[in-house]
């Protein structure tokens, strides 16, 4: 019999445009998103509820590579049954989103937060600890279904992600492992960047960045002494 388990407590500790459904499910889906969220448009809302009511755990759409991102990962390593990560929709071309998430899971980040192997402009996650970036990549296995726009798709994908016994999806064997064997991480984005498109990302703009700030904390106590002040 497969080993399920209660998700933490918290789960899913973050907030976001998705659909909570079996929280027994081993998949979650993720539909890239690249319009505004008051300008949807059907076919991308057919394909995240495809992915809710075939029994994903977690179903909605995701737009930034970083603090986006970071939800997402709080919110999969809070319920160890999720296994599967499947990724849909078009790519963001301001964003770049889909290559992250498909960089973060193969390669991972360095010391910094910075996702290795992707093209997109800000792949930074500096509001989550290393351990839930680490967990995130060992838990779930990417089922890459980006411009694909079939919603039959998405329900073939969570029925194979379901199966006790092995089945062939695309090339891929899928079926349900059971929960990750640790337990369920509770992480919640501590926002210590919320513009990570404007953090430093060389030693040589840090220095920089850092020079700037003690010149304004020394005009700020220079200000401090003028008379009248």
């Amino acid at each position: 019999m497969l080993l399920k388990v209660d998700p933490h407590p918290d789960y899913p500790p973050e907030e976001g445009c998705y659909i909570r459904g079996n929280d027994r499910s081993p998949v979650v889906v993720c539909i890239i998103l690249k319009w505004d969220q008051d300008k949807v448009p059907p076919e991308i809302e057919a394909l995240v509820r495809a992915g809710a009511e075939s029994g994903a755990a977690l179903s909605g759409t995701l737009q930034t590579e970083n603090i986006g991102l970071e939800k997402i990962v709080c919110n999969v390593v809070a319920n160890p049954n999720i296994r599967y990560f499947i990724l849909g929709g078009p790519e963001s071309e301001g964003h770049l989103t889909g290559d992250a998430v498909k960089a973060l899971l193969a390669n991972g980040v360095d010391e910094k937060g910075h996702i290795l192997g992707t093209d997109s402009p800000h792949p930074y996650l500096y509001n989550i600890p290393p351990e839930l970036i680490e967990r995130f990549r060992k838990q779930v296995n990417l089922v890459d279904l980006q411009f694909q726009g079939d919603p039959g798709l998405i329900r073939q994908a969570v029925w194979s992600c379901y199966q006790e016994e092995p089945v062939d999806f695309r090339g891929q064997t899928l079926y349900d492992t059971g929960a990750y064997p640790e337990p369920a991480l509770s992480g919640k984005i501590t926002w210590k960047v919320m513009q990570p498109w404007g953090e430093p990302t060389s030693d040589a703009e840090r220095a920089a960045q850092k020079r700037a700030f003690e010149l304004m904390d020394l005009i700020r106590k220079r200000k401090k002494k003028e008379p009248g002040e």
